[in-house]
C-alpha cells in the first residue's frame, strides 16, 4: 500500500526524510523484511538503506532481529509515535540542562567577549538580514522586544495585529512594566487584541494600512516587504537592519506622520 502525501508530510513533520519515510512506509506493508528487500519495495539505494534502518531504529521506528540475514520489524505506528516522543522530550530535556549549565559557566563569558571584540570590527551596513518565515520573523522580533529598553513603534495590519497578539502580547506586557513606551498603529477591527493592547500600549486605529513595520529603541528596524494578506506564512520576507539612521531618521518620521493623522482607540 502506497502511502499518501499527506501521511509522509506527516512523517516529514516529526523529523523523518525521504529516504526514512519511504522505508519505514514500506516496512509498516511488509510487517518484517531484510534492509535489501525494503531497498527494492522503497526505491532506495542499497547502500543507503542499511544507514536509513539503523536511524530509523535510533528514532524509535523499528526494532533490529539478530539474524542472519538482519531483518526489521516495525513497530505498531501508535508504539512508534509514542517512543518517538519519550526519546524528543528526553533529548530536549538534556538538551535544555546543558544550555542552562553553559550560561552560568565561564564559556558564556569567553563567547561573550570573542562577540563584542567581533562587533567592534563590524561595519553598520553589515548589520543587515533578510528574514523569511513568519516564524523567522516572529523570532527576531522576540528577541528584539525582550532586550528592548526605551520605545516600540508598531505599525502592522489587521492580521499583523492579531499575529502579534498571539505570538508577542506576554513578552510586550513584560517589557512594558519595565518602563518601555509602546505606541501601535493598526486596523482595530479585532477589539479584544486591541483592548488587550491598550493596556499596556498607546494603540491608534489605522483605517487603511500601509504596510507593516516595526521601530525597537530608535536602533532597531524591521520592515516588512511582503503583503501578509497575499503570502503563506512561509513566504512572508521582511528586512531587519541595526540602524539608528534607517530607524530614527527613515521609518521614525513616517510613523509619527501617520499617528498624528489617527485617532486613539477608545
Amino acid at each position: 500500500m502506497v502511502a499518501t502525501t499527506e501521511t509522509l508530510d506527516a512523517l516529514r513533520s516529526i523529523g523523518l526524510n525521504l529516504y526514512e519515510r519511504k522505508i519505514y512506509v514500506a516496512l509498516l506493508a511488509k510487517g518484517i523484511a531484510t534492509a535489501a528487500e525494503l531497498s527494492e519495495l522503497a526505491n532506495v539505494p542499497r547502500s543507503r538503506s542499511y544507514d536509513v534502518l539503523e536511524t530509523l531504529a535510533e528514532k524509535g521506528f523499528v526494532i533490529v532481529q539478530s539474524s542472519k540475514p538482519i531483518k526489521y520489524v516495525a513497530l505498531e505506528p501508535r508504539e512508534a509515535l509514542d517512543r518517538v516522543k519519550q526519546i524528543m522530550e528526553k533529548q530536549y530535556q538534556e538538551t535544555s540542562d546543558r544550555i542552562d549549565r553553559l550560561k552560568e559557566s565561564k564559556i558564556l563569558n569567553e563567547l561573550d567577549n570573542i562577540h563584542k571584540k567581533g562587533l567592534a570590527m563590524v561595519q553598520p551596513a553589515d548589520m543587515t538580514g533578510t528574514l523569511k518565515g513568519r516564524h523567522m520573523i516572529n523570532r527576531q522580533l522576540r528577541t528584539l522586544f525582550r532586550e528592548a529598553k526605551g520605545r516600540i513603534h508598531i505599525m502592522t495590519t489587521e492580521q499583523g495585529l492579531n499575529d502579534l497578539y498571539s505570538n508577542h502580547y506576554r513578552i510586550l506586557k513584560k517589557t512594558a512594566r519595565r518602563g518601555a513606551k509602546i505606541r501601535i498603529l493598526a486596523p482595530i477591527s479585532n477589539n479584544a487584541a486591541a483592548n488587550s493592547f491598550g493596556e499596556i500600549a498607546e494603540v491608534k486605529n489605522l483605517e487603511n494600512p500601509v504596510g507593516r513595520a516595526i521601530i525597537i529603541d530608535d536602533k532597531h528596524v524591521i520592515v516588512s516587504l511582503t503583503d501578509d494578506k497575499d503570502v503563506h506564512e512561509t513566504q512572508d520576507l521582511a528586512f531587519w537592519a541595526q540602524s539608528p539612521h534607517a530607524a530614527k531618521d527613515f521609518v521614525k518620521p513616517f510613523f509619527d506622520h501617520l499617528w498624528s493623522l489617527t485617532q486613539k482607540q477608545k
